[in-house]
C-alpha cells in the first residue's frame, strides 16, 4: 500500500514542483490509484511518452505498492483549454 500524498510527492519531485497533480483513490486500498498530471514537462510529447515519465518516477511502487495506476497527462495550456 501506498498513500496517495507519496505519489504525489514522487510525481512532483521526478517532474518538477510546479508539477499540479490530484490522486485519486479508487478502491480505498491504496493500491488502485487514479491521477491526473498536468506539467509542461509533457510539452511536445505523446500520451505515452508522457505515461512512461510519470510511471518512471513510480517505478519501484510499479513493481508491488500500486497495483492499477490509470493517467491522465496534460500540460498547463491543455488542462487550460479543456
Amino acid at each position: 500500500m501506498i498513500a496517495a500524498s507519496e505519489i504525489v510527492t514522487k510525481v512532483k519531485s521526478a517532474l518538477g514542483e510546479d508539477t499540479e497533480i490530484e490522486v485519486i483513490d479508487l478502491t480505498g486500498t491504496q493500491d488502485h490509484y487514479k491521477a491526473v498530471v498536468v506539467s509542461d514537462q509533457f510539452d511536445g510529447l505523446n500520451s505515452l511518452k508522457r505515461h512512461r515519465l510519470v510511471y518512471g518516477a513510480l517505478a519501484e511502487e510499479m513493481k508491488g505498492p500500486i497495483h492499477a495506476l490509470t493517467l491522465e497527462t496534460y500540460t498547463a495550456t491543455e488542462w487550460a483549454n479543456r
